[in-house]
């Protein structure tokens, strides 16, 4: 199965979060917060989105962060993807 997004909407899989921190020590589950970091599965057309002409500025397989409470977190053949507007998205890294 795969992802299409539509409009100006991205599909994102989340980083792995590091366990330790750069000091050594180890994090607990619970003390572990969800990664900002992803990198970008799959990108929609763009288009005319609230009537507003939309460019798609992000690409497949760029690393991106993005807003921490966005987006819609979905599970596909036992992969978790997240998909959320290109408005959303605040930083690609290079």
């Amino acid at each position: 199965m795969k992802l299409v997004p539509l409009n100006d909407r991205v599909v994102l899989k989340q980083l792995v979060a590091e366990e330790t921190t750069k000091s050594g020590i180890v994090l607990p589950g619970q003390a572990k917060e969800k990664p900002q970091q992803a990198e970008v599965i799959a990108v929609g057309p763009g288009g005319v989105v609230d009537g507003k002409e939309v460019k798609m500025e992000v690409k497949v397989g760029d690393k991106v962060i993005y807003s921490k409470y966005s987006g819609t977190e979905v599970e596909i053949e036992d992969e978790n993807y997240i998909i959320v507007k290109q408005s959303d998205i605040l930083a690609v890294v290079e």
